[in-house]
C-alpha cells in the first residue's frame, strides 16, 4: 500500500533510523512483512536511548555491548557506535572495558556445558563399565 505524499509517516521511528544510518538492512524483510510491528518493536528498543535517562556516551557503550555480543555480532553497528563514543569523548580504555565485559557472555556456554559434560561422562562410564 502506497502512502499519500502529504500524509504523515506511519513508521516515523524506522524512517528516522534509516535516515540517520542506524538501520540494519537485515531488518528490511520483516519491515516489508509487517511495517507496524517493526515500528513498535523499534520504538520499544530505542526508548531507553532516547528517553534522556542515560547520557549519550553510556548509550553508545550499551550499543557497543549489544552489537559486539556473541548473540548479535553486528560489525557495522559496533563500528558506528565506537566511532560515536569516541566523538563523545570516550577513551580507548573505556571502550575496551565494554568489549571485555561483553566478552564474558561466551563463558556461560562452558559454565552450563562443562558440568553437564562431566555428569554425562560419568553416567556413560557407569552404564558401560568403563573408566572415565
Amino acid at each position: 500500500m502506497q502512502q499519500h505524499q502529504n500524509a504523515p509517516s506511519t513508521t516515523p521511528v524506522c524512517d528516522h533510523m534509516r535516515s540517520t544510518g542506524n538501520w540494519n538492512p537485515d531488518w528490511d524483510a520483516f519491515a516489508m512483512l509487517d511495517a507496524q510491528w517493526t515500528e513498535k518493536f523499534m520504538a520499544m528498543g530505542v526508548a531507553p536511548m532516547v528517553s534522556g535517562v542515560l547520557d549519550a556516551k553510556t548509550v553508545e557503550f550499551l550499543a557497543i555491548a549489544v552489537d559486539a555480543s556473541c548473540t548479535h555480532m553486528y560489525g557495522p553497528g559496533v563500528r558506528r557506535h565506537i566511532r560515536r563514543a569516541l566523538e563523545l569523548g570516550a577513551t580507548k580504555e573505556e571502550i575496551n572495558a565494554v568489549l571485555q565485559c561483553v566478552s564474558v557472555l561466551g563463558i556461560h556456554t562452558m559454565s552450563l556445558g562443562a558440568p553437564i559434560l562431566l555428569e554425562e561422562i560419568a553416567s556413560h562410564a557407569k552404564r558401560n563399565g568403563t573408566p572415565r
